[in-house]
């Protein structure tokens, strides 16, 4: 019997109701007018907010739009910003639904934002999957600082910070060299503040209604809400906003599974048992990823094939990406297939400590990540496939990986 989504009951601040775009108007009745007040007290009330970003680092809001706009001070030059919208995680559909469903509080948080670190002109970028932004646009004549869309090419790195930048000047959608860094000279090499478009749409909120409304949702150490995509055996995604602090089985069906993925292709595995004593938390959330894997499923195959994309979508501009990735996704290929598994156990273990902390983004990192995890979570499997037998029942995939690079 396929397991089902648990119930929940909660009422999300940043998906408008239903499945259609909220226009304009539908927008400010159910928000109300957004008045900025002046750059001070916008970076004022997002640091007592304690909003953090909704990309995968959980970096502080606060401190990124000061350093921003500090950089815009000292070198004179008026700061761009830039609503990454990429999602090049395919696990993840939080922010391709929130900018399909809710445009215009995105749009709000994105002048929100450019009105804070004084900047001069705004972008937001996104994948071919979201739809309908230039009508959204249109509506907003009035608005006094234009904004441009950029469109991306279908990659998990083109959502990196200064591969964005680099892309949105002209340039390839590759990562450069973090020094110095975006928030210094970034578009056209002008501080840029690169923020998620979930960021955004929780800063437009907390421009209105203030810090202490945000704080009513979450815990005191990790206030607020954040959209997950949850992912279950039978069942297409789905996307939930929930408060941090949630147990993970108010939101994932836990009975009968062997494992939850936490923080998609980047993250980590974790045994099912753990999972069910986890609540919701920023620092192991990534790009918004749960995913439960059945019992009767492989789970090193699971990781074999995201390996396996991962590689394939590195940059190829860093030993790490060019040589590391693919040996790592190789290796990891024959502890997926029952058999004789020769020294890829102890190659994974030393590759993976080659490759940690010497790239020129964190695409390594986040893979060696995901490696470890499989390592430990899915020993007792490995070691059956190195008896030739495999203890799966369906060989279904669960994850979702592009066919088309795969």
């Amino acid at each position: 019997m396929t397991a089902t989504f648990p119930d929940l009951h909660l009422s999300p601040r940043l998906l408008a109701p239903g499945t259609a775009p909220a226009d304009l108007a539908a927008h400010r009745r159910r928000h109300g007018p957004l008045e900025y007040g002046d750059p001070e007290s916008v970076l004022r009330a997002v640091a007592a907010s304690g909003l953090t970003g909704r990309g995968g680092a959980a970096f502080p809001t606060h401190r990124k739009l000061v350093a921003v706009a500090e950089a815009g001070r000292r070198t004179g030059r008026a700061p761009v910003v830039v609503a990454n919208g990429a999602e090049g995680e395919p696990a993840s559909h939080k922010d391709r639904t929130l900018l399909h469903r809710s445009p215009h509080l995105v749009l709000d948080g994105l002048r929100a934002a450019a009105h804070a670190v004084g900047a001069g002109k705004a972008y937001i970028a996104v994948g071919d999957g979201a739809s309908g932004l230039e009508s959204a646009l249109a509506q907003r004549t009035g608005d006094p600082l234009p904004v441009e869309v950029v469109r991306l090419p279908a990659s998990f790195l083109a959502g990196q910070s200064s591969a964005l930048a680099r892309y949105v000047s002209g340039g390839a959608a590759l990562p450069a060299d973090q020094l110095p860094p975006v928030r210094e000279r970034g578009v056209h090499r002008a501080p840029t503040l690169v923020q998620n478009v979930e960021t955004l749409a929780h800063l437009a909120l907390v421009a209105r209604h203030g810090a202490d409304w945000y704080r009513t949702a979450g815990t005191p150490a990790q206030p607020g809400s954040a959209l997950c995509t949850l992912h279950a055996a039978g069942h297409e995604p789905r996307v939930v906003e929930a408060p941090y602090g949630l147990p993970l089985a108010r939101l994932l069906p836990l009975e009968g599974a062997s494992a939850v993925l936490v923080g998609g292709y980047h993250g980590t595995w974790i045994p099912a048992c753990e999972a069910a004593r986890l609540t919701l938390d920023a620092t192991l959330l990534g790009a918004g990823v749960l995913a439960a894997l059945p019992a009767g499923r492989c789970g090193v195959a699971e990781t074999a094939r995201v390996l396996r994309h991962l590689a394939l979508q590195s940059a190829g501009q860093c030993g790490p990406c060019l040589n590391g990735l693919p040996r790592i996704a190789t290796a990891f290929r024959t502890l997926a297939a029952p058999g004789p598994q020769g020294t890829a156990r102890t190659d994974l273990t030393r590759w993976s400590g080659l490759v940690e902390g010497r790239g020129a983004c964190h695409h390594p990192d986040g893979t060696v990540r995901l490696v470890r995890s499989a390592l430990t979570t899915f020993a007792a499997e490995i070691d059956s496939h190195a008896h030739g037998h495999c203890t799966a029942t369906d060989r279904t995939p669960l994850l979702p990986v592009p066919e088309d690079r795969n």
